[in-house]
This record gives structure tokens, sequence and C-alpha cells, in this order.
């Protein structure tokens, strides 16, 4: 697994449309033809083309020009702009129509007190702190490790829509100060949901934001920005391969191959466990595969998740009959606990989310699954314990009632270029496929009728 990371890494850049996209489409299609899968092919997704050439902010104030170092928001408008700089007030958000919005985006870590993950869980105690999800068996932390400080996520407040109170409002432009985020960097790759925005918009670090808030004491700031960058639409590939087994239902166990950046963890480690699921299912005799099994690497996930949508309404006619979808993301090293720098040694796993279908057997299954094979850090969640629908590449099966396992971790780095090699969690790797192999055996004379019961 760690070889085809490598591989997968070598190539680069892997979003949509970019060469090392095409290579890992080829690279997983040659995987699954060698491994004697069956059916194996191409399906066209239509997705959203962004490639960023380069961005400039300058600011003049103080009768002197400034320079910062910045890095484009994606999807914004490829343009140049040049106005009143102004600070984002959500208690005046007027005060930057027609300026250039200078907006903070606060990142943090997830809270002491976790969203409900179930409802049994919601039923039986009030409080949802990591203690008392461990103790009502929704939390496998067998080393205490979730109180040695909390999650730092990848995400602020806003989620996708960093750019949408500014361009509300009315500005010509956006800054967007990147506050508390690990890195103290600017390279930042969200939005991904594949929406044009109207503005142009840049990222800028926090200390380059404090910079730009000592210049607006001057009333006179101004900002002058500009976005190069190809926006448009491209065709990239979901790559499908399938085994027979000892009936005519389904089992999908899936991932997405683009990515932000060249991307270890994001999903070069997704890649992996799928192709370690079709090496161990394709050793079995036909008769011992608990169901027909389907393969999947969707295209697209860093543009608004249209791989899998392109599948699921490619396949609409095989939902009712698939017993299970297994989604695998994310073998990943967490940062420090809180407190010590990030470049300190780490050999803790990032928080492991399960998002698992209301079925009491199914959910016993998967805790079956994670105690066994030592799965600490390890969350099982309803699959919309965070959301409308799971956080996963995934995720849009549960809007089709699709029983789902969806494993993700969710590291600060996902969406940064820091998303490297040596931040892939090699015992996951391991682990994490025994146990999603384990899931899928589970399943064996469990009809997808029963599933949904």
């Amino acid at each position: 697994m760690l070889g085809w990371i490598d591989e997968v890494v070598a190539q680069g850049i892997r979003r949509p449309g970019y060469p090392a996209d095409r290579w890992a489409e080829e690279f997983i299609f040659d995987k699954f033809e060698q491994l004697g899968l069956q059916s194996v092919r191409f399906e066209s997704v239509e997705a959203a083309l962004w490639k960023d050439g380069h961005a400039r902010l300058t600011v003049v104030a103080r009768q002197q020009t400034t320079e910062f170092e910045c890095f484009a928001v994606p999807m914004s408008e490829p343009t140049g702009v040049e106005g009143p700089l102004a600070r984002w007030d959500p208690a005046d958000p007027a005060a930057v129509a027609g300026r250039v919005a200078l907006y903070e985006l606060r990142f943090g870590s997830l809270p002491d007190e976790f969203p409900v993950f179930s409802r049994r869980e919601a039923a039986d105690s009030a409080s949802k702190s990591p203690d008392a999800l461990v103790a009502s068996g929704w939390a496998f932390d067998p080393d205490q490790t979730f109180a040695d400080g909390r999650h730092r996520v990848p995400f602020a407040a806003e989620l996708q829509d960093t750019m949408e109170p500014a361009i509300a409002a009315g500005a010509i432009g956006f800054i967007g100060v990147l506050r508390g985020y690990p890195s103290g960097g600017c390279e930042y790759y969200v939005p991904y949901d594949g929406r044009p925005r109207p503005i142009p918009g840049v990222y800028v670090s926090e200390r380059t934001g404090d910079r730009l808030l000592d210049l607006l004491v001057d009333d006179a700031a101004r900002a002058n920005m500009e976005v190069v960058a190809e926006r448009g639409s491209t065709t990239t590939r979901n790559v499908v391969g399938e085994l027979p087994g000892s009936d005519d239902e389904w089992v999908i166990i899936g991932t997405h191959h683009d990515a932000p950046w060249a991307s270890a963890v994001e999903d070069g480690t997704g890649i992996a466990m799928v192709l370690a699921q079709a090496t161990a299912w394709a050793a079995m005799p036909e008769n011992d595969r608990p169901h027909r099994l389907i393969f999947l690497a969707t295209g697209a996930h860093m543009s608004a998740a249209a791989g899998t949508r392109a599948f699921i309404e490619r396949h609409r006619q095989m939902l009712d009959r698939t017993v299970l979808e297994v989604h695998l993301e994310h073998a990943a090293l967490d940062s420090p606990p809180e407190g010590l720098p990030l470049d300190a040694a780490s050999t803790r796993v990032t928080p492991r989310w399960w998002f698992t279908t209301e079925n009491p057997v199914l959910e016993q299954i998967v805790w079956d699954a994670i105690v066994e094979h030592h799965l600490d850090r390890s969350l099982v969640l309803t699959p919309d314990a965070l959301g409308s629908f799971p956080t996963t590449d995934g995720g849009p099966f549960h809007l089709e009632e699709v029983p789902l396992v969806n494993y993700l971790t969710a590291p600060w780095y996902l969406f940064d270029p820091a998303d490297t090699v040596d931040k892939v969690d090699h015992a996951s790797l391991l682990k994490v496929s025994r146990a999603a192999y384990d899931i899928v055996r589970a399943t064996a004379k469990v009809s997808a009728a029963q599933m949904r019961a």
C-alpha cells in the first residue's frame, strides 16, 4: 500500500482535469485489470475545472505600496480589482460594499463536547463529552487520548462558504485571513464545491492579516488584487470494477482518486485501501464472497463529489439491491497535542470517524471490527451527525437511503500542500483495511431489505 501511495503522490497535483489525476485513473484501471476484476471500465463525469496560475495582492497606505504573499481562493473570479480596503464586521456588513473585504476566517478545534453521534447515545445521556461517549459505547479510546487536547480541524466556521458573506454584502474583492490555521501559511484549497464565485478572492496568512489590519488604521488604504487562473469545466472519470459473489445483491467499496494537491492522505491512502480490498476479495472463491462486489474510485471529489453523484444517477436501478456502501478515506497521523509545535513528533492517529447507518446489527458489526483491530481514537457517528449526510465522498449515498459505513479522518492539513507521505499512518492502512474486510464479510446472508429494516 505504501508503494502505491508513493507512485500516486509522485505524479503531482491531482485536481480534476490535471495530468496527474488522468494518470491516477489509468493506474487504478490497470490495477483492477491485473487483479482479475470483471467489467473494468471508465465512466465519465463532468466536473468544474480550476487551474490557478498566480495571485497578487498589493496595498497602498501611508504613502507606501506593499506587496503581500497570497493564494487564490479556488473558483473565485479570475480577474483584477482595485478599491478601498475595509474590514468585515458582522455587525455592519454594509461597510464592505463596493470595497475589498478583509475577512477573518477562524480555525479551531473540535470542542470538548461533540455533536450527537447516535439516537441511542442521545437518549442514554444528556452529556456528549468524549468520556460519556466512551462510557456509552460510541467511542473506542482505550488509551484515553481524547483528554490530551482538542482535535484541530481543516475548516473554519464558514466551511465552504468562505467568500459568501462578503459577496452577499456587495464586496468587490475578498481577502481571507487564515486566523489560527496551523501551517501559518496561506495555501488552502477550499472551497471545493465546484461553484464559481463572482469576485476575485485570495487567502493570506494570519501574520499578513495582522499587517493588513494595522494598515487599516489609515482609512485611505487601497488594495489592488489579481487572480490569474483557468476556470471552466472538464471531464474526469470514475474507475469501476466488479467481482461476482454468492448472490445478486451488491456491496460497493469506494474512495476518490482526485485531490487538492499531490496529497498522500487525501486520498492516496484511500486509493491504496480500496486496492487492498480488491486484492483480498479477488483472491477469494466466488462463493466465499458475501455478495457481488463493486469497487469504485470516483473522480471530482474536489468538485462537489460529482463522481459519486454521477455514479448514483447512472446506477440508480441497483441502489435498492445494495446491501452496504463502504467508503475508505484518510489513514492519517494527527498533529501533536495543543501546546506543542506542529513539527513536534506525533505518532497518534487523527480521530477516526465511522459514519454508520442506524441499524443496530450494522452498528455492532462496526464496533466489533473497531475493537478487534484496536482502532483507537474511533468514534461511531450517525450519518447525519455533522450535517445532512456524512462529510465523505460517499456521503451522497445516505441521501438515497443506501446503508453505509464511511470511514474518514479530518486532519488539519487535508487541503494544504503539507499533506505529504510522512503524514500517512502506516498502521492504519493495514488495520482499517482488515476492519473493512471484516465488515463486508459480516454482511453475508444479510439482504438489502434486511439491512434497511
